[in-house]
Parts: structure tokens; sequence; C-alpha cells
């Protein structure tokens, strides 16, 4: 089994899917929640976990020799402004913008003994694209940083739905292997193309239709050494898919083999309480905030301009997946899901127990003590655990393939059985 620390963990759904390949053992998890007295999401996480060290910390004050040794690093960590600049000594080198996560986990990366064999991240998929003010530099940066740690690097944007799931969340994966490993030299004789459309960890798992499709959008370009540089300098247009090596990198748009996704009506419950249903006021409410809109408006500098937006389904069409959730579901919010319920007929929020159907997290997961806002804001921020699944599995088959000490236990297991 390999060994895994997982960081800003949430209520587990990281640990979730790679628990279900039976071929992950989570030694370290870690989630805080700043500026709340409340840790709810810890709580839920380690109430619903038993094994493995459970850390309730701001991830910048964990020691170093309090991480064990692990082979694989996960984390969906928060979307900031990852600019950086050197120290006014200059004697401490790059230093990156306080209070931005992404540099804690290459501070972990870094210092551990031993780097992990892989490090599988999650993030919003408009990462690739900002800042607005110069398009890709983010990226560029983690790119950069991931490459000077002595990694290569597939990413991929996958909406859950595309692939057979309830929900159509969009989420950018980064997967990070050593670059001196024998899976990075196994693929050494491999084309870019080659491992984006057939042999990477995404075209395993999530296929896409053959590479002729989007010939105009590919980006092909060098990501230098120094990050100060890239924070500076650094802009580029990156697609749903790509691959860095040797500080090269290529990105284009992918188009998914669409598998027939779950519609939201085969993950409703059935005799749901009455306080989920809409009162009158509130469906006229919904009935406005999902229809379309041109508004007048007023900047503060006093400049008029017309607001605009375009209408949304009312009720939600329960033969489609569900939309991406967000953290103020269940709320009177223009994003929040409103259905009809299955037995009534009558106008309804989703419940908690659907919002975590719509995750692939087990029923009342989250019923661990929290509010139900808390439960809703919870699903808001997790992700979709069947992807981390898929993803899981394809690990799985190149620790198989590469760890020689693996397969003769595996042998020695069939044979004394």
């Amino acid at each position: 089994m390999l060994k895994v620390i997982e960081l800003f963990a949430g209520v587990g759904g990281f640990r979730l899917g790679l628990e279900k390949t039976k071929f992950f053992n989570i030694v370290l998890g870690n989630q805080w929640e700043p500026s709340k007295k409340a840790q709810d999401a810890f709580n839920c996480y380690a109430s619903n976990f038993k094994t493995g060290v459970h850390l309730n910390q701001d991830i910048a004050t964990i020691d170093i020799e309090n991480i064990p040794e692990a082979d694989v690093l996960v984390g969906g960590f928060p979307c900031q402004d990852y600019s950086v600049a050197r120290s006014l000594s200059g004697e401490q080198g790059i230093q990156g913008k306080k209070g931005v996560l992404f540099w804690e986990i290459m501070r972990l990366v870094n210092q551990l003994n031993k780097k992990p064999k892989f490090i599988l991240l999650e993030n919003v998929d408009r990462l690739l694209k900002s800042p607005s003010t110069q398009r890709g530099r983010d990226f560029g940066i983690m790119l950069s940083s991931l490459s000077n740690a002595g990694y290569d690097v597939e990413w991929r944007i996958i909406n859950a739905a595309e692939y057979g799931m309830a929900q159509r969340r969009r989420r950018v994966f980064i997967f990070a292997y050593r670059s001196n490993s024998e899976y990075a030299n196994s693929l050494k004789d491999k084309s870019s193309d080659e491992i984006l459309f057939n042999e990477g960890l995404f075209a395993k798992k999530f296929p896409v239709e053959p590479w002729l499709n989007n010939l105009s959008k590919i980006t092909e370009e060098e990501i230098t050494s120094d990050i100060l540089s890239t924070s500076d300098n650094f802009k580029a247009q990156f697609y749903n898919g790509g691959i860095m090596r040797n500080g090269k990198f290529l990105t284009q748009e992918l188009t998914p083999k669409i598998e027939k996704p779950t519609p939201l009506k085969e993950i409703l419950e059935r005799n749901v309480d009455e306080k989920y249903y809409l009162k009158e006021e509130v469906a006229k409410k919904f009935e406005y905030l999902k229809g379309p809109k041109r508004i007048e408006r007023t900047s503060a500098t006093g400049h008029k301009y017309i607001f605009s937006e375009g209408g949304m389904s009312f009720p939600e069409d329960l033969d489609k997946p569900g939309r991406t959730m967000l953290t103020s579901e269940g709320t009177s919010n223009r994003s929040s899901h409103v259905i009809a319920d299955l037995d009534t007929n009558r106008l309804r929020f989703l419940t908690p127990v659907e919002c975590e159907r719509l995750n692939g997290f087990p029923d009342n997961w989250t019923n661990t003590g929290m509010s139900e806002r808390m439960r809703y804001f919870c699903m808001g921020n997790a992700l979709v655990v069947d992807l981390v699944a898929r993803m899981g599995e394809r690990i799985k088959e190149i620790e198989l393939e590469f760890n020689k000490e693996l397969v003769v236990t595996k042998k020695e297991e069939n044979v004394s059985l």
C-alpha cells in the first residue's frame, strides 16, 4: 500500500476516493479552517476516519518533524494570488506572497527527507487563467516550482458529468511525479501528444477524442527555473489538458469521450421533510433570481451601465446532472438548486444528503454534529469522490507495474494462498 499525506482535507473527499482502491493508507490528514472557532470539517473528518494522524492545525505552523514519511501527497488547496518577490536582504531567496497555501505545500515537499513519489492536487479551473492582468502566471509559477523540486507534471480540467457522474462540476487536477522515477523514464520516449491522448494518467482513466480535434488550441513553451522571473514576466494560454517535462510544457484543448451522466432524479430522496419546501414568497423570489435580467446600474465613479444575465432552468431539469454546487447551496441564492419534488411536485431545495450524493459521498457523511448550513457549505467546497477513485486506480496500476518489491510480495501472497 502507498502511504498518503492529505492536506486541506476538508471532510475527506480525497481520502474516500483513494480508499475505494484499497491500495492507499492515509497516514496524516490535516484540516484547518482559519478564523473559525468551530472546526466542523475537521470534526467530520475525525469522526469518519479512525486511523492515521489527524491534525487540526494551520499548515504554516506544522513542523516538518511531525510529518510522517509518505509516498503520495494530495490536497485541494485554495486558489490565491501566487505572485512572488525577493526578500529585502536577498539572502532568503524567493518569497511567496504571505498566506498563500501553495507555498506551504512546496515547503513540505522540499523539506521532507524523502520526497513523495506522486503529488495529486485539485483546484478551481480558473487557476489556469489567473490573474486576469497576466493570464497563466499563477499556474506558470506552480509548474516552475514543481519542476525545480524535481517533478514532471500532467494536468486536466475535468467536468465530472462528462464522465458519468451526477454533477457538472469542473475542476483542474494536477498530477506530479518524480522526474527520476521509473514511471517518468517509461514515458521518456513518448511524445507529449501520446501522453496527453493515450498514455498519461488522465488519458487512461478519462479518455479523450483523437488529437486532430483542436489543432488551433495548442501552446508549447518553456518554463524558466527562475520563479521571480516567471512571476514578473510569464504569460501563457493554458488549455484544459497539458504536460510539463524538463521545464517544457505542451497544453492543448482536449475533447472528452462523453460517458452517459447520472441524472439529478437518480440521486433524489423520497418523502423529504417539510422544511425543505419553498414558501410561496421564496418561490417567487427564485423566479426572479433565476430569470433573465437587464438592469441599469451606476458604478462608484458615477458611470451608468447595463447589468445583464441569462435565465436559468427553474425548476432544475431532473433528466440532466446537477449544476456545480456552491457553498451557498440551500439558501435563497441564484446558484441554489430548486427542484420539483418527485412525490409532491412542489418546489424545494436539495437536502444535505442529496448534496452529499452529488459529490459521491455516503449518505449522512456530514451529519456529525454540524449545522445544516455547514453541511451545505462543506459539500460546496468538496470534490467529486469517484473522480479521485479513478485517479487512484491509475496510480495503483503505475505502482504495481514499476515497484518490483511490491510485485514480488504480491506473487508470494498468491503462492501462499
